[in-house]
């Protein structure tokens, strides 16, 4: 199995429901409960900065390895400008779009709160990344993670892959402890002005990082050649999987419970607080580590399994994850990802500024919106073969 394409497969898959949870449609629409955060508390954006991290640690650190530090530091620091230029480009184009087009600001609200072309304030507050209209979030914090990763690298290199691993344990658990808001309180309150709103950013950038940087170090580590993935997860051994299975029908009825209120309100107090999407909780960190080993062990056991039904799904997740519309747009995930705040903005506003659509015509343009997606992705790949570049190595096996 090629794994590198598998992975691209995987963000693929991410994007595509990102996209379809992003649409905002009057009156909601069914193919967004089509999604496997209805029956776990894992989703689709823990996954993408997962792959992400282990995608910077394979790449990069083969980078260093060859070059040194400065040589793997200098590309990543690299793709951090450049992805600091699409959050900027992007940026323009809603500030733009809002001041121009008929009753965008208004519309677009609840999306970007007070942000204006007109409030210089504000505009340097998203230019740092600071103020972050909905949907833009996941690249301001990928870029914090890709200045420190050269760091995170050369630690894991040089067998200090437990400090790293340390040091992003203490900062989740500082989030979960709301201990940053001795900072970033009075950041807050400074920027407010009159208005009720300094910091907006809906991922805590100190918890979401411990999905980045776990996978940092396993990519690291596989470059490396150290980890053995095959005999780790080996059709003859069902602890993980099982495990994984138990964790994840654990949190399944609750999930269910929390999304359709038929938690009482005395258990749900008890639970709310370990179920904090903004700060990945514990609740959502142990269902994302359950979910991630489960496809982990399909992924490269389940296809040699001795049981004809786990072969199939594993073959099917497979084939799903290696469509190539999946691929082409997982190569280029980030500018893939810059692209769907635009499509996603713009039919938000056609949406709102048009009858409420038919449940038909909802589908029908949330698949025109997924189909989008590729262009970004096709316009980088003009001249190349159907399949893209070619990964310059393999994943260790």
């Amino acid at each position: 199995m090629n794994r590198l394409g598998f992975i691209d497969g995987l963000r693929g898959y991410f994007l595509v429901f990102m996209m379809i949870n992003h649409l905002n449609f009057t009156g909601g629409y069914w193919l967004v409960k089509l999604n496997h955060n209805q029956l776990a508390f894992v989703e689709d954006a823990q996954g993408f900065i997962f792959l992400s991290g282990l995608l910077v640690g394979l790449v990069y650190a083969r980078k260093m390895l060859k070059g040194g530090f400065m040589a793997g530091a200098q590309a990543v620091w690299k793709r951090a400008r450049q992805l600091y230029v699409y959050v900027l480009v992007a940026l323009a184009i809603l500030l733009v779009a809002a001041a121009t087009l008929p009753q965008a600001a208004e519309l677009w609200s609840p999306w970007m709160g007070d942000l204006s072309i007109t409030d210089p304030v504000r505009v340097i507050s998203a230019m740092l990344m600071i103020y972050q209209p909905t949907y833009m979030d996941i690249l301001p914090q990928y870029i914090v993670y890709m200045l420190v990763s050269p760091f995170a690298l050369w630690l894991c290199l040089h067998k200090r892959w437990g400090v790293v691993a340390l040091i992003s344990f203490m900062a989740w658990l500082i989030a979960q402890l709301g201990l940053h808001t001795v900072l970033t309180g009075p950041i807050d309150q400074a920027l407010a002005g009159d208005g009720p709103i300094g910091i907006r950013a809906h991922f805590n950038v100190l918890a979401w990082q411990v999905v980045f940087f776990s996978g940092v170090i396993m990519g690291a580590m596989t470059a490396q050649k150290k980890i053995p993935w095959d005999r780790i997860f080996s059709p003859d051994r069902s602890i993980l999987p099982v495990a994984a299975l138990v964790i994840c029908l654990f949190f399944l009825p609750l999930r269910v419970a929390t999304g359709y209120g038929l938690m009482s309100d005395e258990l749900l107090q008890s639970f709310m607080p370990f179920e904090v999407r903004a700060t990945f909780g514990l609740v959502y960190l142990a269902n994302f580590v359950a979910a991630g080993v489960g496809i982990a062990w399909l992924a490269i056991a389940g296809p040699r399994h001795r049981n004809a039904t786990v072969r199939w799904i594993a073959n099917a997740l497979h084939y799903v994850m290696t469509l190539s519309f999946l691929r082409l747009i997982g190569r280029h995930s980030l500018q893939v990802y810059a692209w769907h705040i635009i499509i996603v903005y713009g039919l938000i506003y056609v949406d709102l500024r048009t009858p409420e659509f038919s449940e038909v015509t909802k589908t029908l343009i949330a698949i025109f919106g997924i189909s989008l997606l590729a262009i970004p992705a096709l316009w980088r790949e003009r001249g190349s073969s159907d399949d893209g570049p070619k990964p310059t190595a393999p994943i260790a096996r």
